[in-house]
């Protein structure tokens, strides 16, 4: 037995589960352990009557977003294909930061658990509970006609005869409404309540004024995403394009094992008090290399460090099924990795390391890693270096292959241009929306 004193932090991983429930076993020893510091991680908070993450844990100290993470190469790009079916019940929720309101769920309305459910009707005003303060509002879409939400959300219906709703759902997406959601409230569980939200300012000019603003805010944005469609179609075609550049370098061409094409390479780092050793990473599906903070001598403790040279083809062997595949950059230089992560480098006649990354990152090649990657999944599915020694890759000419890399570098130029372009159309919207409601549209 332990005293209630013993730990001094307790962390919680998945802690939307039982951790999260009032009646489960688990919070009872969270109780027992009170005078601990007690840190819950989900990446899928539970707003449920009797299972709230919020309630016992409080609003979150830190949040790490989808879209940092895939543009950290931990998630994978998607694109969303919005289906509306003719189930019992749709539910929606809110997206943070102003992203607007969207499909939650859709399931047999017997099956709904919560007790009391909200219908909500296009263009009413859709405020979280709890995730306001993060931007957890927005517009009900025509699409969402009749879903429902829980007794965690705020449903407002605008007075038309003064109000435009689309007027509304562009400016609470302002700094200016945002202010106001986040000065009110407290930091408990229930941040905001209606009272509050009935407090909110909002500017309200005759409502031809606001349908004229509107109309313009709909016509600039429209544009950007004309921009953004193009961008995009040109950024299908390149791969289009090296898809099939590629399968013309390979096709007919012989094929040889990796370790006469590109044996493994090992480069022991000799471990000394007082040096720091910074470690190399490598993202999933096919994102590059990142760096990671450097490990002090005491930090590294018993593991083996190898060091990483500009070149290396380089797998990190867990994660190598889900395209955890690089080529090492100029400036990865004085980088070190674990045992974890393969190195290997091509012979200089007969290979090209970006060539083989490319082949490894295509279906077929990430086919090959996976057979060579048994196991269920995640850290389950290791890549094995005999294994990973006897791929057979295509070898055509030097030429050839020289030839694809620049063409591949070209169009990794045009995809840093692009991701230039994409951030510069993400910042159009607010510049957009302030000028509006300056009255400078």
């Amino acid at each position: 037995e332990y005293a209630p004193d013993f730990f001094d932090l307790i962390i919680v991983d998945e802690c939307h589960r039982g951790s999260a429930r009032d009646d489960s076993n688990w919070r009872e020893i969270l109780e027992y352990f009170h005078p601990a510091i007690q840190l819950g991680m989900t990446a899928t908070p539970r707003r449920q009557d009797n299972a709230d993450t919020y309630n016992y844990f409080g609003d979150p100290i830190f949040t790490y977003s989808l879209r940092q993470g895939i543009d950290d190469g931990f998630l994978a790009p998607y694109r969303v294909h919005r289906i509306v079916t003719t189930w019992d019940a749709a539910g929606c929720r809110v997206q943070l930061h102003g992203q607007g309101v969207v499909l939650r769920d859709q399931i047999e309305g017997a099956l709904i658990k919560t007790k009391k459910q909200q219908v909500c009707r296009t263009s009413e005003f859709l405020v979280a509970e709890i995730d306001a303060k993060m931007g957890g509002f927005g517009l009900v879409p025509p699409e969402l006609e009749g879903a429902v939400v829980s007794s965690h959300y705020f449903l407002f219906a605008p007075s038309l005869d003064r109000l435009a709703p689309q007027f509304l759902g562009y400016y609470c997406r302002t700094p200016a409404f945002r202010d106001q959601v986040e000065s009110r409230g407290t930091t408990n569980y229930a941040a905001i309540r209606p009272a509050h939200v009935l407090g909110y300012t909002i500017p309200l000019p005759p409502l031809e004024e606001q349908q004229r603003i509107v109309a313009r805010i709909d016509g600039l944005t429209a544009k950007i995403g004309d921009a953004r469609d193009i961008s995009h179609k040109v950024e299908s075609e390149c791969r289009a394009l090296l898809r099939s550049k590629f399968s013309q370098a390979i096709a007919g061409a012989p094929r040889a094992k990796m370790d006469a094409v590109a044996p493994l390479t090992r480069r022991p780092v000799v471990l000394r008090p007082n040096e720091e050793y910074p470690e190399l990473g490598v993202r999933s599906f096919g994102r590059g290399t990142f760096h990671k903070p450097a490990l002090d001598y005491m930090s590294v403790g018993t593991k083996k460090l190898y060091r990483i040279e500009p070149g290396d083809l380089v797998f990190n062997n867990v994660f190598a099924w889900e395209g955890a595949i690089a080529v090492a950059q100029p400036q990865d230089e004085g980088r070190v990795g674990s045992h974890r992560f393969i190195t290997c480098v091509p012979q200089p006649d007969l290979a090209v390391a970006d060539f083989l990354c490319f082949y490894f990152l295509t279906p077929e090649g990430l086919e090959r890693i996976g057979e060579a990657s048994p196991g269920g999944a995640g850290r389950n599915r290791t890549l094995g270096l005999n294994k990973l020694a006897a791929i057979e890759v295509p070898v055509p000419p030097l030429d050839v292959q020289i030839a694809f890399v620049q063409l591949l570098n070209k169009i990794r130029d045009i995809d840093v241009a692009h991701e230039s372009t994409h951030k510069k159309l993400d910042a159009m919207l607010p510049s957009i929306l302030d000028r509006a409601f300056k009255g400078e549209l």
